[in-house]
């Protein structure tokens, strides 16, 4: 592999700088009145430093967000007098810093020299695996990088080895030993999003590797039709994907879910009067399949709602409800029907349910509110208005519509 920037994606994962990297000549100043009388190399400065470089970057400058005392800056501008010669002094932090600035072949040549004087080091053995991996050397880094992930103390050492790790593989389309890798950096930094990107990444290409394998060696499975039609679906292509879900129904009618997807895209492309009716004989097809399909029911009572036909809407809830009885969407309409007819007593622990299983859910809340008013519950009444309060705010998030979008069912449906 040639030896670029980009070739390993250091420099677009964003890597925060380690203790090293704080400690260039123009930051020792800013570092010492922070931290007077720790050297930069010291954990437990590293810790707080390095946590405020991450965490709480100020918008220019350096150490702005800190004011200290004339004391502490005339003992810091002391140090500095002497910063640049520690810092001469130190190959490890002069290597890291190259790193940092990009340049991976001359920090690769610093800390070579560096472990021949430090060979326990392992800041200086991490950050060369990094270096030799970001100038095409994977292979060669390969085994540091793994020791530095699994036997690495230092939590951001760990999370920079593994993420070199993770990109090291995928360049050379290694997906079954990254895939251990992704889930470990997943679980010890879940909120991360180089950690999330990168997982997302690895889990992406696994899927394109796999869907191109069914595209070449069972192209005339059904299934092929079926992920063509997610596709489309993905894309906003609702008529493309109803027709693409009807040939894969064609190869293979007795699939169970292709009815209920496909009338999914169908109620996803139109609300007409010709697509609801047509969406609902996929899914009395689909029920025909499987009849404990308590997705599919509710569906149908939405399409009769949709039709102004509530009598015949609410037996079809109900049924889901008694073959899911978490699923919260179901017990939500039964209870709007109960509570349309005045059966607030009936109405309420079914809401109450619902906030259970979903304490974020704004209508849950909502129409739980409306319901205690209506029961004369005044009290309980104000208590879910302050919750639905809370609640507002804007849609569930990107993911959840583009979830709502594939037609996914509920959990554990």
């Amino acid at each position: 592999m040639p030896a670029t920037k980009s070739a390993l994606g250091l420099r677009t994962l964003a890597i925060r700088k380690h203790a090293y990297g704080l400690c260039s000549a123009e930051r020792v100043l800013a570092i010492v009145a922070q931290a007077y009388g720790v050297f930069c190399r010291r954990p437990a400065a590293f810790s707080s430093i390095a946590a405020k470089s991450r965490r709480s970057p100020p918008k220019s400058g350096v150490g702005l967000r800190y004011k200290p005392t004339p004391q502490v800056l005339a003992k810091a501008a002391v140090f500095f007098l002497f910063g640049g010669v520690l810092f001469a002094q130190d190959p490890v932090a002069k290597g890291i810093e190259e790193f940092h600035q990009g340049d991976y072949a001359a920090a690769k040549i610093t800390l070579e020299q560096a472990l021949k004087r430090k060979p326990n080091d392992a800041h200086a053995r991490t950050f060369l695996a990094l270096s030799r991996a970001a100038t095409g050397g994977c292979d060669a880094a390969s085994n540091d990088l793994y020791d530095a992930f699994t036997n690495q103390q230092d939590a951001d050492l760990r999370r920079l080895a593994g993420l070199a790790l993770v990109e090291c593989h995928l360049a050379h389309n290694r997906l079954d030993a990254a895939m251990p890798v992704a889930r470990a950096l997943q679980r010890d930094f879940p909120a991360d999003a180089d950690v999330l990107y990168e997982a997302a990444r690895l889990y992406m290409k696994a899927w394109n590797d796999v869907v191109y394998q069914m595209f070449q060696k069972t192209p005339a499975s059904y299934r092929v039709n079926q992920v063509s039609a997610e596709i489309f679906e993905i894309q906003g292509r609702y008529t493309e994907a109803a027709a693409e879900y009807r040939k894969a129904i064609e190869k293979n009618p007795a699939a169970i879910n292709l009815h209920f997807r496909l009338g999914r895209a169908l109620l996803l492309h139109s609300h007409s009067p010709e697509t609801l009716a047509a969406a609902r004989k996929e899914f009395e097809a689909e029920l025909k399949l499987t009849p404990g399909d308590a997705v599919a029911e509710y569906e149908i009572g939405q399409i009769l709602l949709a039709e102004n036909k509530p009598h015949e809407a609410a037996p079809r809830f109900e049924h889901a409800l008694a073959e899911s009885p978490d699923f919260t969407e179901a017990l939500l309409a039964v209870a709007k029907v109960r509570a349309d007819a005045k059966r607030y007593d009936q109405a309420i622990p079914l809401l109450e349910r619902a906030v259970r299983l979903q304490p974020a859910n704004e209508s849950a809340h909502y129409n739980l509110m409306i319901a205690y008013r209506n029961a004369g519950r005044t009290a309980d009444a104000q208590r879910e208005k302050e919750e639905v309060d809370k609640l507002k705010r804007p849609p569930s998030g990107e993911f959840t519509e583009f979830l709502k979008k594939l037609g996914e069912k509920a959990p554990n449906q």
